[in-house]
């Protein structure tokens, strides 16, 4: 897969920090600290950029500032700035369907109800863009609950008991990008799918 922007979805400012809904910016935050290499302030890109590498093999790190519900804007924009196709881009989206330690890594899918994703298919016109998929886990079962706890824990933060597994995520995530680059989305997906926590960090 020629990878060369990786997008990670969340909301800007203290407020939101490290909450569920931002393990998007959690991962690039992470994997930016691991290479030495910082975010800057990209106005025509409505967002924050970093870079890793340079030439062909340059990957491009983004972190919208337009809060979830605009990440599209920020997406198109790079697209653009740097001529880019949506199939050169994955990005890295919490999600409440998925329990805490689980991926899914696919080359096209709906928003199913996520609103960057949303945002993003309608300013891309396409849903046909990789997605990494990193689960947080449902506030509830039941669907009532669900619906009314759906705020409250998509912008909650995680529990202590939580980050050893949150941890091993990133771990695998950050693994698991070179991958794409080198293997492609369907043999680096059977890697990133299977993953499952050790047994001591769930």
């Amino acid at each position: 897969m020629d990878l060369q922007l990786l997008v990670g979805l969340g909301n800007p400012g203290p407020r939101y920090l490290d909450t569920r809904h931002n393990v998007g910016f959690m991962v690039l935050e992470r994997l930016a600290r691991a290479e030495g290499v910082t975010f800057r302030q990209q106005a025509r890109l409505h967002g924050q950029l970093a870079e890793l590498g340079v030439g062909p093999s340059r990957l491009r790190l983004l972190m919208p500032q337009t809060f979830m519900n605009e990440s599209g804007r920020s997406i198109r924009a790079a697209l653009d700035w740097y001529r880019l196709d949506p199939a050169q881009l994955l990005v890295l989206v919490d999600d409440m369907d998925l329990p805490l330690g689980r991926l899914r890594l696919r080359a096209t899918g709906s928003a199913g109800g996520h609103n960057g994703l949303r945002s993003t298919i309608q300013q891309l016109g396409t849903e046909a863009f990789p997605r990494l998929r990193i689960g947080i886990g449902a506030p509830a079962d039941e669907p009532q609950q669900r619906r009314e706890r759906t705020v409250g824990h998509v912008l909650g933060r995680f529990s202590e008991a939580e980050r050893p597994v949150l941890e091993e995520v990133f771990t695998e995530v950050i693994a698991g990008i070179p991958l794409v680059r080198r293997l492609g989305l369907e043999r680096a997906g059977n890697r990133l799918n299977s993953f499952r926590p050790a047994p001591a960090a769930l």
